[in-house]
């Protein structure tokens, strides 16, 4: 295995990797099932783990083989994108027969498994089948239906979620902290969100905003200037233009993001975030006052300003038209296309 690089320029998401079992968050599922059975003394001889990435899966192989006692000199790694052939694999079957240096168990750990080659497959197949006692293997992958059948029908499988945007978010407020930095909580909010369910990947967007930040308080502006992300005045116009039928204003604000290279989807998930808050400031008011204490002052202007006169406008059958349009976005050749559409529909100026 790898040592793990010290020094100040370490990746955000390594340098704050979980090193136990309590680290881990958004997969307390899986954790429990993994403390269970060694605590019982009972591993399984092969894991699948899988799920998208970013989700902690190989930081979780490594918790694994640490909590059942295996050594550095007893842990393999193997990245299947770079070592997926059939001779790699017969190397690897003949040194599983090699019992441990000095540990209980040789743990293999085979990251992004669906590299593998059909044939590299069938003969790794052969050694799941009848392991030796010392052996356990824990394959990573993000595309589980890459996968053989008989080889994920031998293995305990787990299934690795996205972590919830509220997650992602005071992850990011508590490694800011720890690096000696302040954030605003909308700021915070918007790298969850930009994050896309990727501890990873959030964490990897806060090292570029710190690594840009003078001061060590980064505000969500910044944010948005040195991500890209599109402003809350675009967002806020494309809002203003559904509530106030206004075609032109809406029209207006999503060619300004395309021109701004903008990605829809991103646009549209940051206007679905600010409408389903006055969604709940008007049904839960209590909800929606705890969730308005978090945002900056701009934010909150803003939603103060659109509830009294606009709220009628604010329903449940808005969000889905508009959730609608995000789902259609993918698959459409011009990605600003299913906002307009969205847009002159719901102003009502669809003849």
């Amino acid at each position: 295995m790898n040592k793990k690089p010290n020094g100040a320029n370490l990746a955000l998401y390594r340098k704050y990797r979980p090193v136990n079992f309590k680290d881990v968050v958004g997969q307390e599922n899986i954790v429990k099932v993994l403390e269970a059975s060694i605590k019982a003394g009972n591993p399984a001889h092969a894991y699948l783990f899988s799920g998208s990435r970013g989700t902690g899966k190989t930081s979780v192989a490594r918790i694994l083989a640490k909590a059942i006692g295996t050594s550095d000199n007893d842990l393999v790694e193997i990245d299947a994108a770079s070592n997926r052939g059939i001779d790699d694999i017969r190397e690897l079957r003949e040194a599983v027969r090699t019992n441990p240096f000095d540990s209980d168990y040789k743990v293999y750990i085979i990251d992004e498994a669906h590299m593998l080659t059909k044939e590299a497959f069938n003969a790794l197949l052969k050694t799941l089948e009848e392991p030796p006692k010392h052996a356990i293997f824990i394959l990573a992958t993000t595309e589980i239906e890459k996968l053989p059948e008989t080889v994920v029908s031998r293995c305990q499988s787990f299934s690795f979620k996205k972590p919830s945007e509220e997650i992602l978010k005071n992850v990011t407020l508590d490694v800011a902290k720890k690096e000696g930095y302040t954030i605003e909580p909308s700021g915070a909010e918007l790298i969850a969100l930009l994050g896309d369910g990727s501890f990873r990947d959030a964490l990897g967007i806060l090292q570029k905003v710190m690594g840009f930040s003078k001061d060590k308080k980064i505000s969500r502006t910044e944010i948005e200037e040195i991500t890209g992300a599109p402003s809350a005045k675009l967002i806020n116009d494309f809002i203003l233009a559904i509530l106030k039928k206004d075609a032109e204003l809406g029209m207006s604000a999503i060619t300004e993001a395309k021109k701004q290279n903008i990605d829809m989807k991103v646009y549209m998930k940051l206007i679905l975030h600010k409408l389903r808050l006055a969604l709940l400031i008007k049904y839960a008011p209590l909800i929606g006052k705890k969730l308005m204490s978090e945002l900056g002052e701009e934010d909150n202007i803003f939603m103060e300003r659109i509830m009294k006169p606009y709220s009628t406008g604010i329903s449940s059958g808005l969000l889905r038209e508009l959730l609608d349009c995000y789902s259609q976005i993918d698959c459409s050749f011009i990605p600003e296309l299913p906002l307009e559409l969205a847009l002159v529909k719901i102003v009502g100026q669809d003849k």
